[in-house]
């Protein structure tokens, strides 16, 4: 929705003048691989999407903040003096959260109507919460630090970390950081190399040679606090802690090599548990791998760990499902396809493709109608390029 569009709808819901209205955007993001490591203190490899959240906001002169979406004909409503009441309403949760975190971390949270406008697809695995919870502590610490007489730039990288702690205890999900670092800290044209131990990173130029990203949205949803997404986690930190017994010097399987693992695998005899730290461990070398290739413009090689990632999801960390595997085998079905994978958390959400230009159109009628006929459900696919992070909109 354009700006003056949601200005007019601002003003319905509202009411009162322009004059003072804010506007702030924050993107979703895609992974192009690396998945379920960020937690694991991994590596991982995202990149900023075009798709958003853009936030109108405007002070109030008490303590209450009102949110209303584009979509939704309801107002929430919410004391900021009881942000902690809110936990269970069904829409308002994720911005009700990083409020309440932000003011636990010393930021000046005042009263607010607030209008979310969200391009990115809700339950796609393309962290459409990360883009809610950016934007909302970007709006909060710019006003916060206005009010205050503070005159550096927001830190971006903190509204990161704020918005996962958000999610933590505002949601219930143990999300690591990539979902939210990436939308803080996306730059056009560029993937993010992420060490999440320390959050050390490196933008790197995706220059995928003529060919183009293609995302599919299974259209099937997910949650990942009804997932077993919590349990995954829960397994690898069993993993980890039988490691250590070997390593004790070891805080997070993040810091394990490949070939560390291959040497004291035999200590873990939970097959599933063994089978979670092989995916985490080798997944972390596919990432170092991949910017290797993609440094040396070997896009084929690229696809090709693009391709075992998926594999590993699939049946070492068992997250994907038939929709998600379904697009990932029809994709691969077409010539022009370099790579194809389950982008996310999983159990639903979408898939990321590399495909050749020439090929995207017959790419997306044919996976697309295989997909139909074998799951009934009728996928959405965008052609994307990697965008900006988390900014105001002047």
């Amino acid at each position: 929705m354009e700006i003056k569009e949601m200005k007019s709808m601002f003003l319905e819901y509202f009411g009162g003048e322009d004059k003072d209205i804010r506007a702030f955007a924050s993107p979703g993001r895609v992974n192009l691989i690396g998945e379920h490591t960020d937690y694991n203190g991994g590596y991982v490899f995202p990149g900023a999407l075009k798709m958003k959240t853009t936030i109108l906001c405007r002070v109030r002169g008490d303590r209450k903040i009102r949110l209303m979406a584009s979509d939704l004909k309801i107002m929430v409503e919410a004391d900021i003096d009881n942000l902690e009441n809110y936990k269970d309403i069904k829409w308002g949760d994720y911005q009700l959260g990083v409020a309440y975190e932000m003011l636990k971390n010393g930021y000046d949270v005042m009263g607010m109507d607030m209008l979310y406008d969200d391009t990115t697809p809700h339950g796609s695995g393309l962290s459409s919460s990360a883009a809610i919870e950016v934007s909302t502590a970007l709006c909060i610490a710019t006003l916060s630090n206005e009010k205050n007489g503070i005159t550096t730039p927001v830190d971006m990288i903190e509204m990161a970390k704020i918005s996962q702690m958000a999610e933590h205890n505002y949601i219930g999900v143990k999300c690591g950081i990539m979902d939210q670092f990436s939308s803080a800290m996306g730059k056009e044209g560029h993937a993010i190399f992420l060490d999440c131990k320390d959050l050390s990173y490196k933008y790197v130029e995706l220059d995928l040679k003529g060919k183009k990203i293609v995302i599919a949205n299974t259209n099937k949803k997910h949650s990942l606090g009804s997932s077993a997404y919590n349990q995954r986690r829960l397994e690898c930190e069993t993993g980890l802690e039988i490691l250590k017994t070997a390593m004790p010097a070891k805080t997070c399987l993040g810091e394990i090599s490949r070939e560390e693992f291959e040497a004291h695998k035999h200590l873990i005899d939970d097959e599933i548990v063994l089978k979670r730290v092989e995916h985490v461990i080798c997944e972390d070398d596919r990432v170092l791998r991949s910017v290797d290739a993609l440094g040396k413009g070997d896009i084929a090689e690229f696809g090709r760990l693009m391709n075992a990632s998926h594999d590993s999801l699939r049946d070492l960390y068992e997250v994907t499902c038939l929709e998600l595997d379904t697009l990932v085998d029809e994709a691969r079905k077409i010539s022009g396809t370099v790579g194809s994978r389950m982008t996310g958390a999983g159990f639903g959400g979408s898939t990321v493709s590399i495909v050749e230009q020439d090929c995207v159109d017959e790419f997306i009628e044919k996976v697309g109608k295989a997909y139909t006929e074998i799951t009934g459900l009728t996928a959405d696919f965008y052609v994307t390029e990697l965008g900006d992070g988390g900014k105001e909109l002047k």
